[in-house]
């Protein structure tokens, strides 16, 4: 039995989700902890996923200052547990997403993982996507093998929906290899939209949605993004979905109100998985849903009234809590680097085989 800690930062940049883990044949979720992330360092881990000014030394700058928030709260987190550093394995660092580009070759996770060891004194596993991008994989999801290994059902024909800041889905059919790919937004648009216009991180319930109506010619436009169409395997990110995209077409659509606008962006998130799921895995008995998505009220509603024949429930209904799947899937993913399991899906990637996924910085 070993002990590992995962640390996830995901496209909401709402904070960092670290996620203690005991790790033999099974996972356990001993402690969590989350640390909000400040808003100077918010702002300019967004500006960096575009194209600007000085971005290597703007990056290297950002990438020291998130890696010392997350050790902060890491050894807050074990001295709560009463716990050393030597008590734990490894880290397992996802960093914070700036590109994805796989169709160029390339994805970019930045968070010092050199500087994160030096000051935890704990092993770090980090850079986890590259290795199947270099295999010619899209880098990403990569927790659908977690979720086979946590959530697999030898009776039951399940999928599980993470909804962060895009939405993606892992397909576990039994006698069957695992499957999965990004679906397309999950809470980026609509989290973009109600803080410019409400100054809100988050639709809380996603009761402004509901207060809105779904604006069917607009849904329409949206869902004509060539992204919708596209097979698996297939991944995404802000460098296709983010405000000016949806600018564009709201210009072409002509003035709508906020609300209705909102309404809209819970379809397309709702509609855009249940579609995807439909297509990939019709038969689909159970859908585990996990992230920030699995507590908007109306969305998991619509979700349901969408997939009538599949019983649309959280992760916790399995016994893990929806806010903590993620950086529990980096901890494991460590565990898989230090053990020698590969940890990719091919299936689910596209890269042309299984590999070992991560970079190790040791303690």
């Amino acid at each position: 039995m070993s002990l590992y800690l995962g640390v996830m930062s995901g496209t909401s940049l709402d904070g960092l989700d670290i996620a203690l883990i005991e790790q033999d044949t099974h996972t356990r979720l001993i402690a969590t902890r989350f640390q909000g992330m400040p808003a100077a360092l918010r702002q300019e881990l967004l500006a960096l996923c575009s194209t600007g000014a000085d971005e290597l030394a703007r990056a290297a700058i950002a990438e020291q200052r998130w890696a010392t928030l997350a050790a902060e709260t890491i050894n807050q987190l074990l001295a709560d547990q009463q716990l050393s550093p030597q008590a734990v394995r490894a880290i397992g660092s996802h960093g914070q997403t700036v590109r994805h580009e796989p169709q160029l070759g390339f994805t970019i996770q930045i968070g010092n993982p050199a500087l994160l060891a030096e000051l935890t004194g704990i092993s770090v596993v980090s850079d986890f996507r590259r290795r199947d991008v270099a295999a010619g994989g899209q880098g990403a999801p990569l927790v659908p093998a977690f979720h086979e290994s946590v959530f697999g059902n030898k009776e039951r024909i399940r999928a599980v929906l993470n909804i962060g800041g895009f939405s993606n889905l892992s397909l576990l059919h039994p006698g069957s290899p695992t499957n999965g790919f990004d679906c397309g937004p999950g809470n980026v648009l609509m989290d973009a939209w109600i803080q410019r216009h409400r100054n809100q991180a988050f639709d809380r319930n996603g009761d402004w949605a509901a207060s809105g109506s779904i604006d069917e010619e607009l849904l329409v436009r949206l869902l004509s993004e060539g992204f919708f169409t596209t097979q698996g395997p297939k991944s995404t990110g802000r460098e296709l979905f983010n405000l000016s995209w949806l600018d564009k077409h709201l210009t072409e659509r002509g003035h709508l109100s906020p609300e209705n606008v909102q309404a809209t962006l819970l379809e397309l998130t709702a509609k855009s998985v249940a579609d995807s799921l439909m297509t990939a895995q019709a038969e689909t008995q159970d859908l585990l849903v996990c992230g920030g998505g699995a507590h908007n009220i109306a969305l998991m509603r619509r979700l349901q009234e969408l997939l009538p024949n599949c019983d649309v429930r959280g992760t916790d209904s399995a016994g893990v809590p929806p806010d903590w799947v993620e950086a529990m899937a980096f901890a494991w993913l460590a565990h898989c680097c230090l053990e020698r399991i590969p940890a990719n899906r091919p299936a689910v990637t596209g890269a042309r085989g299984y590999r070992i996924l991560g970079a190790i910085y040791p303690a």
